[in-house]
């Protein structure tokens, strides 16, 4: 496993996604599995879990706590959020000091830490961040030891654009894969100019860059591929990337074509770890098998230089047009 710079702490560049851990929207893992998975994960190397408040409402924090006790390795932990529907005000109104400081502290709970090494805005409307008072909030919450460092998750490029005005913003976390290229345009620079952590979410466009997929492939009805691949419940962009599913397998053998021989999905990852300005990529896993091929990009030489502008003119010309929602 290699190694980048967060601030000064050197984290893994292949993290571990954990939204699978919440036993919410992708399937059950339980209690075990989500063991053996996070175990995996550290054998080879990693250190670097992100996860979030409404993963299972509490289920993936907790799961990641438990494991927390269980190993003498010194794990940095990333939470999100912003999403809660159990406020009494809801969403998207529950962005004041204390609904945020309260999920906070829950977080810190079900991790059972005593400060969150990142807290994360979770994808919330464009007009908070505008407002920035979530910012000053977060600012209070790190002055009073409670968070070592804030980012912000988020499904656009102008938001990210937004949150850089913002220069103690440590991380931002993206779509950022090869259905996804062209936020490396909009913003990578100015992110590297100011320090800023990238971390790139849903690097396998919800498994359709692991080429396990074809037009005849279902989903179970509580698997958001099957009740958000329009874009339904949330951002379409968080499913498939914002493609249809039909077309989306499509493209992907298209992108294949392109690739070295070898497992799909690490050298999907490989992709985007070709990026200098990426810090980490965090595909998630609910096989053990998955977490050491995530791994494994890693590992591998990056891309040529060929590769990467024949999978360039791919995206401008065949993707692209195809992406659904705001992006």
């Amino acid at each position: 496993m290699n190694y980048r710079d967060f601030k000064g702490t050197k984290v893994a560049e292949v993290g571990l996604g954990t939204w699978q851990l919440g036993s919410a929207d992708w399937g059950q893992v339980d209690r075990a599995l989500a063991f053996e998975i996070l175990q995996a994960y550290v054998d080879a190397g990693g250190n670097f879990i992100d996860t979030a408040d409404v993963y299972g409402m509490g289920i993936s924090e907790r799961f990641i706590g438990e494991f927390l006790k269980s190993t003498n390795k010194q794990l940095i932990i990333a939470t999100k959020l912003g999403r809660r529907h159990d406020s009494p005000n809801g969403w998207p109104q529950n962005f004041t000091y204390d609904a945020i400081k309260r999920h906070v502290e829950d977080s810190l709970t079900h991790l059972g830490v005593d400060q969150l090494f990142l807290e994360q805005l979770h994808c919330i409307p464009t007009e908070e961040l505008r407002k920035g008072k979530v910012f000053d909030h977060l600012r209070k919450l790190q002055s009073e030891g409670l968070i070592k460092h804030f980012g912000v998750s988020v499904e656009t490029a102008e938001e990210a654009i937004i949150c850089l005005e913002h220069k103690d913003v440590a991380s931002l976390q993206i779509i950022f894969n090869l259905f996804r290229q062209h936020l490396a345009d909009a913003f990578f620079a100015k992110a590297q100019q100011q320090q800023v952590a990238l971390i790139a979410r849903v690097p396998l466009a919800s498994g359709l860059l692991s080429g396990k997929f074809n037009a005849q492939t279902t989903f179970a009805a509580t698997d958001h591929r099957n009740y958000n691949a329009d874009g339904a419940a949330f951002n379409v962009g968080e499913t498939f990337s914002g493609v249809s599913f039909q077309n989306g397998v499509a493209l992907a053998a298209d992108i294949k074509a392109l690739l070295p021989e070898g497992n799909f999905a690490t050298q999907a990852i490989r992709w985007v770890l070709d990026h200098p300005a990426i810090t980490t990529v965090i595909p998630g896993a609910t096989k053990v098998s998955q977490v050491q091929g995530n791994v494994a990009a890693s590992s591998l030489a990056p891309l040529s230089e060929g590769t990467h502008k024949a999978l360039r003119k791919l995206y401008d010309e065949k993707i692209k047009p195809q992406i659904r929602g705001v992006y």
